[in-house]
């Protein structure tokens, strides 16, 4: 089994922000690959399915982003899962808006929910890095993160998505270049 987290923030009022690309990820997921129904447990909402010959639990935290690592721990201790089954999702101020990288271990880059989970399991865990863009300055950052994607934009992030969804089996299978070349030929054409 492999754990795959969408970090977000829960409720209606979040739903749209950039911060949440995370749970935005697995809800496609979830509904592109018919995962089960969804049921509170860890802490958070997890839908349980297959993408190819992997079986995933899909968990989007429900702590708020800043204890995520609480949701993601007791799901990991649970299942006894060794970190190389974690995937997380996430946003990422420092790549251009809807472009995919995957990475294996690293820094949080001051984002609150990979810190949190560092703090909890340590930083050796795989990532999908979903880029939102840099609003420019610092002081401007915040106000992006927890800004909602504007309506010009709802036709890239439509197409990243739906990429993501597409070309998942890649992540599942343990190919993450792949992964990546195959959403940026979608989102090309």
């Amino acid at each position: 089994m492999r754990i795959w987290v969408g970090l977000g923030n829960p409720g209606p009022r979040y739903a749209l922000h950039r911060h949440n690309i995370g749970f935005m990820a697995l809800d496609v997921l979830a509904e592109m690959h018919g995962f089960g129904p969804v049921q509170k447990k860890f802490q958070g909402w997890v839908q349980e399915g297959r993408i190819g010959n992997s079986k995933i639990l899909l968990l989007k935290p429900a702590t708020f982003m800043n204890e995520s690592g609480r949701s993601v721990g007791e799901a990991m201790r649970f299942y006894k899962l060794e970190m190389d089954a974690l995937t997380v999702f996430h946003d990422e101020l420092d790549l251009a808006p809807f472009k995919v990288k995957v990475k294996q271990g690293g820094g949080t880059a001051g984002h609150n929910g990979l810190r949190s989970i560092d703090k909890h399991l340590g930083s050796d865990f795989q990532r999908v890095r979903i880029g939102i863009g840099h609003p420019g300055h610092k002081d401007r950052v915040t106000g992006h993160v927890l800004g909602n994607y504007a309506k010009d934009e709802q036709d890239d992030l439509a197409t990243m998505l739906g990429a993501i969804g597409a070309e998942a089996e890649w992540l599942a299978n343990g190919d993450p270049a792949r992964f990546m070349s195959d959403i940026a030929l979608r989102q090309q054409g």
